[in-house]
């Protein structure tokens, strides 16, 4: 049993759950939330702060600032507390209550933005009122997830590893776009180390990230509504898009087998069982991710008002998990040639980040 003196210090990173006895397609899930964080948003927040301190730009009066959907902030308001930095957390009105409140108890200031930027949603108002704070002080050091190189490293360096190592025989990993930080850091990594294994994006209808039409998403987590300017789609074999509906139903049929897991595994498991039975991969040893638990969604995903407010009756189904033709993937173009997944090899220029 470790001990530790820091909560940052201890995360369970080789907890895998097998799933194919509950959803009847061979699935593995890497368990991210089993630490003081919750999430797996800890990995990043302590690389970047990590990082700032390496580098000097921390100092005694200095207020570390970001924008989060959630997770990170919660890791962020930890990593604060623990070496006494004080810590704002700029999020919008998707941000889980709970979450929101496990920051102010952990000592982090929350700057609520209500108001969407006419052309780049929330998050847009996001990071528009971070740039106005830090030019109005000094002393506030943005770490900047978006663009930050040790939001993908930190995943480079212990993620994608960790589930290489468990899984020497991998032929198929499912990995959940946000910022992208996960996504890229677990792409580089197997591209170097084994580029065999196939990289597939899940994404939230709404997002823009894969060039899709924004659209209002009521759930934290996965999706962007600018382009993340650490994605490259070069490194990327294809790309799932979820609609909200399949994931609080995948929530919910996880939540039905005694899994209560975040809103952002049921965007990745739905998207993984789309995909491996559009690619009639049965045999296939395929690796999803979960983020984080779903006790910060209880007020969200799993309140059946909220659910049958935002989405019908329908979404409250927890009997077998279907799959509609037209939710299925589409073979995206730009993707890496990985037969059967794409018959040509090319790259995705990359769009200019809102800056």
């Amino acid at each position: 049993m470790p001990i530790i003196k820091d909560p940052h210090l201890f995360n369970e990173q080789s907890l895998f759950v097998d799933l194919e006895g509950m959803l009847g397609r061979r699935l593995y899930l890497k368990i991210e939330g089993f630490n003081f964080a919750g999430s797996i948003k800890l990995k990043p927040a302590r690389e970047m702060v990590e990082r700032a301190e390496r580098e000097g730009l921390i100092g005694p009066d200095s207020t570390l600032i970001e924008s989060s959907s959630g997770n990170l902030g919660v890791a962020l308001s930890m990593i604060a507390a623990s070496k006494g930095y004080r810590f704002v957390c700029v999020i919008d009105p998707r941000c889980n209550p709970a979450t929101r409140q496990v920051m102010e108890s952990l000592g982090a200031q929350v700057d609520l933005v209500t108001e969407p930027d006419p052309v780049d949603g929330f998050l847009g108002a996001r990071l528009n009122h971070v740039r106005d704070l830090c030019a109005s002080d000094e002393r506030y050091i943005w770490l900047n997830q978006y663009s930050n190189p040790g939001n993908w490293g930190a995943h480079y360096r212990w993620t994608a590893p960790e589930i290489s190592d468990q899984f020497p025989e991998l032929d198929v990993l499912f990995v959940g776009a946000g910022t992208t930080g996960t996504l890229m850091g677990c792409a580089k990594y197997f591209r170097e180390h084994r580029p065999d294994v196939r990289i597939v994006a899940v994404d939230a209808v709404g997002s823009v990230s894969f060039g899709g039409q924004p659209a209002t998403r009521l759930i934290p987590g996965l999706g962007m509504s600018v382009r993340p300017p650490q994605l490259d789609e070069s490194f990327i074999d294809d790309v799932v898009m979820v609609e909200e509906l399949d994931t609080v139903r995948a929530c919910h049929r996880l939540a039905a087998g005694g899994f209560m897991l975040g809103g952002s595994t049921g965007t990745v498991v739905h998207g993984a069982l789309s995909w491996l039975a559009e690619h009639d991969a049965q045999d296939a040893t395929a690796v999803a991710i979960s983020p984080d638990l779903g006790r910060p969604y209880l007020e969200t995903v799993y309140d059946p008002d909220w659910v049958l407010d935002h989405f019908g009756a329908e979404a409250l189904a927890t009997a077998e998990m279907t799959v509609a033709p037209d939710r299925r993937s589409e073979p995206a173009s730009g993707r890496r040639n990985t037969a059967p997944v794409a018959d040509s090899v090319a790259t995705a220029s990359l769009r200019s980040f809102v800056q």
